[in-house]
């Protein structure tokens, strides 16, 4: 045992201040394009104000995380992901509707957004889950208890509606799954059902607009036509899992000898993700639909849902090398660019600051990442690894699609970017995943 003075020696040494000295840089960046991007509306000082108490009552949480055992949280994953639970229920019986959500706890001067703090609390649950049961990661039995895991937190965050937050529990529990040793055919056919249950939806959309733009005898036209009558696309499936069956028996009968649990899963995954996708269309805005297929081609619906692709492509590209300095962002205060102090911040540096500022940006990012990745191999034990892996997955995942969001090659999905785009609950949420982190890195050779 160590004394307190030891103990606080030793957390002031031993802190990962490579990893808090980006976060410190990242979120100077948030500030000052966060500024940049309301000054012409008025808000930018509450709009900073906001970011920096968040940061501020955040960075303090990262010392206390840092100075609590994470191998606590371990112990205690079922009352971690029930609390988890409770908080997902709770907004939908005593939360405030925003844009059509209901997900914020409103206390006046405050908003609160508990699925931003659950998502921490679900990675730390599942984590503890994969690590006590390691031994039976070969068996199906342990996936279908992951997702059982899962599956709480989705449909309650689907019941809000939240699409968006529901997006990152995917990559995030397919890569712990990944890590825990789970079978990757199974990981395989978990990646088609997620496919199915949401491109499913995106795919109607995507084949009704083109019923309006590009003239009635297309051959996409006519797919989406027939799709429509629902028959098509059970015929499709049909075909889908006889072809399944027929090339297991074919290759049973040429002694090829596949386990008959590996089509049986497949034709399950199919199956469960073409029923999943029916409640996922139903939680699915109209507009959030085509936001989501209108990527591919922008100028199908240019006044419309590839308003935002368009004007936030337009302002990368004006940025140019060295940007068009701070404030000076036509595009940004002119009011062009939608939602640019949350979802499009990037698109805020990448017109002020140019090439040079969203490659350092992106660079900062990436050596977030790593050192999160860093610390997960260093960690004493395998839950410590694990839960640094979900904390460097979910920072990945977000940075991947709103920074692809914002260039046009991804779906505008609504989603931010960690660290840099405005919003309270998202940053207070990410510096106590990098509390976290630090606890692990603390105690890779030392137990206190």
């Amino acid at each position: 045992m160590i004394d307190k003075k030891q103990f606080f020696q030793h957390l002031i040494s031993d802190i990962d201040w490579r990893l808090i000295s980006v976060l410190l840089i990242l979120m100077l960046i948030s500030f000052i394009a966060i500024y940049s991007a309301g000054v012409n509306y008025r808000i930018s000082f509450k709009y900073l104000s906001v970011q920096i108490l968040a940061f501020g009552i955040g960075f303090i949480w990262i010392f206390l995380f840092a100075s609590f055992n994470y191998q606590h949280y371990r112990r205690f994953d079922k009352f971690i992901y029930i609390s988890s639970l409770a908080l997902l229920v709770s907004v939908l019986i005593f939360g405030s509707v925003k844009r059509g959500t209901r997900g914020w706890f409103d206390f006046g001067f405050i908003s609160f957004q508990p699925v931003e703090i659950a998502k921490v609390m679900f990675i730390l649950a599942l984590a503890s889950f994969l690590d006590k049961r390691a031994e039976e990661s070969r068996k199906i039995s342990f996936l279908i208890y992951a997702f059982t895991i899962l599956a709480g937190h989705l449909v309650l965050i689907v019941m809000q509606p939240d699409f968006s937050s529901t997006l990152s529990y995917f990559p995030v529990t397919l890569v712990l799954l990944f890590m825990a040793g789970v079978n990757p055919f199974y990981l395989l056919c978990s990646t088609v059902l997620g496919s199915l249950a949401a491109g499913i939806p995106l795919l109607e959309t995507f084949l009704d607009m083109p019923l309006k733009s590009l003239g009635s005898e297309t051959f996409l036209t006519s797919l989406g036509v027939s799709l429509k009558t629902g028959w098509t696309g059970i015929y499709i499936i049909a075909a889908v899992l006889f072809l399944i069956a027929g090339g297991w028996y074919l290759l049973w009968k040429f002694r090829v000898k596949i386990p008959i649990i590996y089509p049986a899963v497949l034709c399950g995954a199919i199956l469960i993700g073409c029923a999943a996708s029916i409640p996922v269309e139903k939680s699915l805005k109209d507009y959030q639909r085509k936001r989501l297929v209108v990527f591919l081609n922008p100028k199908v619906d240019p006044r419309g849902a590839g308003y935002n692709i368009i004007q936030s492509k337009i302002a990368i590209g004006s940025g140019r090398f060295t940007g068009k300095g701070f404030k000076r962002g036509t595009q940004t205060q002119l009011g062009f660019l939608p939602e640019q102090h949350t979802d499009f911040i990037f698109s805020v540096i990448g017109e002020e600051g140019g090439w040079i500022i969203s490659q350092l940006t992106l660079f900062l990012y990436i050596f977030f990442i790593w050192r999160a990745l860093v610390i997960a191999k260093e960690a004493r034990d395998r839950y410590g690894s694990l839960v640094a892996v979900g904390f460097a997955a979910m920072f990945t995942f977000y940075a991947v699609i709103n920074i692809g969001m914002v260039m046009g090659i991804m779906p505008v999905t609504g989603m931010p970017l960690l660290l840099l785009s405005y919003g309270g609950s998202s940053i207070f949420s990410s510096l106590c995943a990098v509390g976290i982190l630090c606890s692990i890195h603390i105690r890779r050779h030392i137990y206190y």
